[in-house]
């Protein structure tokens, strides 16, 4: 990125091609650095007070003045996150991470630091919040509505959202030479390969596209599915015939995307497949289980029916004397 210490580019590549950071965790991270060191000039009194952040220039921001970064200043940067930009936990929570990080790099691979300030910070709470996602009743509902010209393509994409929890940029990749009948190899965050198990109604809504794929004039004759123009379809395609499928099925088009059918396919395996949190893990492609760990909420009636399966349930011998 430019107008960014070198420092900074060199960490936002090593993030990138060693330790495979997807690119939009990339630019979030130079984005969050950015604002880092504009505010430390302002608190260090390098610019005036009242500078347009957009008008302060940081490529000069050298190792002398990242190794006299404290702790403080860390804080002092999310307080102004929280207070000034309305940076909500989660946004505070993302520009922790990225800190700690980037402070790491420093000390452990630039060797720039010797001392770590980001070792003691402290991420905001956040509170958990359940994903949004479709009931079993309503998933069948909006596959019901697929109709029209595409619709052999647009029911297998759906199905493949509904049933693998597969990510956009994920769906858009598969390849026709990485379907081996019940299974398919996906490229996921960080540029790294897994295997999506297929189930039967995946196979045959597959089957049911490929006997009407085009053929002849198509761009990329590897790709899966296609738009109109006999290329390998666009996320916004993608999301666009996921929204009218939503609103033809008479749920709400503004709650609901294709990253909530992922959120619904990962919810449904839960409840109704008796999945392990592991291979929850594995089949989402997540690195970390604790992203994994909010697909384990349990509804209401399940609570409900825990409570009721108490041996004890049945005790309501109460004397009254």
């Amino acid at each position: 990125m430019s107008n960014l210490p070198i420092l900074v580019n060199d960490f936002l590549a090593y993030m990138e091609t060693i330790r495979g950071k997807s690119k939009n965790t990339v630019i979030a991270y130079g984005y969050d650095l950015s604002i880092f060191f504009k505010f430390l000039k302002i608190r260090r009194n390098i610019v005036p007070s009242n500078t347009d952040m957009e008008q302060i220039n940081i490529d000069d921001v050298d190792e002398y003045i990242i190794r006299t970064i404290t702790l403080s200043d860390l804080y002092a940067f999310l307080s102004y996150s929280a207070n000034t930009r309305d940076n909500k936990n989660h946004a505070r929570a993302r520009k922790v991470a990225c800190l700690r990080s980037f402070f790491k790099y420093l000390q452990g691979k630039a060797k720039a630091i010797d001392d770590n300030p980001a070792l003691d910070l402290e991420p905001p709470k956040t509170n958990s919040r359940h994903p949004i996602h479709l009931t079993l009743d309503e998933s069948k509902r909006l596959l019901a509505s697929i109709e029209g010209e595409n619709k052999e393509r647009d029911y297998a994409i759906i199905t493949l959202f509904l049933n693998c929890g597969l990510r956009l940029s994920e769906l858009i990749g598969i390849d026709i030479n990485r379907i081996n009948f019940d299974t398919l190899t996906v490229i996921g965050k960080g540029n790294k390969e897994r295997t999506v198990y297929l189930n039967n109604a995946c196979v045959k809504a597959i089957e049911s596209y490929l006997k009407l794929r085009p053929v002849e004039g198509v761009k990329d004759k590897n790709a899966l599915f296609l738009s109109e123009r006999k290329q390998r379809i666009s996320k916004r395609s993608v999301q666009y015939l996921v929204k009218k499928y939503i609103g033809v099925s008479d749920l709400d088009a503004d709650r609901y995307s294709t990253h909530k059918l992922r959120h619904t396919a990962a919810t449904l395996m839960y409840k109704y497949g008796n999945v392990d949190i592991r291979a929850l893990q594995h089949i989402l492609g997540h690195e970390n289980i604790s992203t994994t760990q909010i697909y384990t909420h349990i509804d209401d009636e399940r609570l409900r029916n825990a409570v009721k399966a108490n041996p004890l349930s049945g005790e309501v011998n109460i004397s009254h004397e």
